[in-house]
């Protein structure tokens, strides 16, 4: 089975590096939201859709195909504005969150790989469709 360009070389690091985020931000979510929801919701709230954000940005980009291109580029996308924005909230209004999430004071609880690694994720992406099969252009 062929694999998709966004798949090989870096693309491999890059989805492996996703796909541990989607399990370690989803094992972390499941047990903040089962056992500590009421201590800060707002944060394990975030903190599980940054799982679900990076389970579907591994998953897509690892999968071939137009669709699957565009899941890719809207789910790091997202990713990338999710981080941005809950990192400054976090930031300018810290008592909505009680508990840092995934994506708070823009990842520092992770190394900001959370900041970086959308931004990687958006230059492979394009660098990717730049070598997808060439459109037909009108001269």
């Amino acid at each position: 089975m062929a694999t998709t360009p966004r798949a090989a070389g870096i693309g491999r690091v890059l989805i492996a590096v996703y796909a541990v985020f989607a399990v370690s931000s989803s094992a972390r979510a499941s047990y903040q939201l089962l056992r500590e929801f009421d201590q800060a919701p707002v944060a394990y709230l975030l903190s599980a859709l940054a799982a679900l954000v990076y389970i579907l940005a591994t998953v897509s980009l690892a999968k071939k195909g137009a669709t699957w291109n565009r899941i890719a580029w809207l789910a790091v996308s997202f990713e990338l504005v999710g981080v941005i924005a809950v990192g400054a909230l976090s930031l300018l209004q810290p008592e909505l969150f009680g508990h840092p999430s995934v994506w708070s004071n823009f990842g520092a609880g992770y190394g900001y790989i959370p900041l970086i690694l959308p931004i990687l994720g958006l230059l492979w992406l394009r660098k990717t469709n730049s070598t997808a099969e060439p459109k037909n252009r009108a001269i």
